[in-house]
């Protein structure tokens, strides 16, 4: 079976500073994998670089079977694979001017060219599965961090991508608010669509992905299954890693 999104030999950088080594990765339909590492390792790198947003020079990315073209980035409006990648951003980055209904229906509307009555009947189905619905006519300074989230989820949904990047998706939510996160990509897995989200929580990690990739210095340093690598870092950046957010939740206790 082909991954819904591999790459082969990724190397980008920035002016002189190499951010990813030649990294090998493929995603398999249903899976929820996790990148992890220090700031600077490279993980929300590869996000960008997966959804077209930053340029990468070497190696290659397969989406959705599509593959994405070295040295550039591609317009929304004529970059092929976007319509295979919905992304969700730490900061959601909604459109404050538009109520969450027009915001979910916007890319349909504009990317792929169908009615706004059909769009709006596409943002109403999905702002309802992902518990919504309700606030569909809300501006986003009207919503709570956990609403404005999965307003941001069903409008990277809402052009049908068959994967879903998320960077930090926990980043801003309470204890509550992130179980209720983890079970709606649960779901989402169990519909056939595959997430790959950057994250610092190993707790969360730990309990919704299915893998998790540890990066460091823009190569993968330890993978696996995120019970086995998580209780038994073999890696010294792993262990750093786990150190590292270990005393950041102490802090945040006291």
């Amino acid at each position: 079976m082909t991954p819904v999104m591999e790459m082969r030999r990724l190397r980008l950088t920035r002016g002189t500073r190499e951010v990813l080594r030649g990294v090998d990765l493929a995603v398999e339909r249903g899976e929820i994998l996790a990148l992890m590492g220090l700031s600077g390792s490279g993980k929300t790198t590869i996000l960008r670089a997966v959804a077209g947003l930053e340029a990468f020079h070497a190696g290659d990315v397969f989406v959705g079977g599509v593959q994405l073209a070295r040295g550039q980035t591609r317009p929304r409006a004529t970059r092929a694979p976007q319509q295979n990648v919905g992304m969700v951003f730490q900061f959601h980055f909604l459109f404050e001017h538009l109520p969450a209904l027009d915001n979910v229906s916007l890319a349909p509307i504009h990317v792929q060219r169908i009615t706004r009555g059909e769009a709006e009947s596409r943002a109403h189905v999905l702002l309802e599965e992902l518990g919504v619905g309700h606030r569909a006519q809300a501006l986003p300074r009207e919503l709570s961090g956990g609403e404005a989230q999965r307003v941001a989820i069903a409008r990277a949904l809402a052009v049908d991508p068959p994967l879903l990047l998320l960077d930090e998706p926990t980043a801003s939510l309470d204890p509550a608010r992130r179980n209720e996160l983890g079970e709606t990509l649960r779901l989402l897995a169990r519909q056939g669509r595959t997430l790959v989200m950057t994250s610092h929580d190993d707790d969360f990690v730990r309990d919704y992905a299915t893998r998790v990739v540890i990066l460091a210095d823009g190569s993968i340093v330890e993978e696996g299954h995120p019970g086995q690598v998580l209780e038994h870092p073999q890696h010294p950046k792993t262990q750093e890693l786990l150190q590292v957010e270990h005393q950041r939740k102490l802090a945040g206790r006291r």
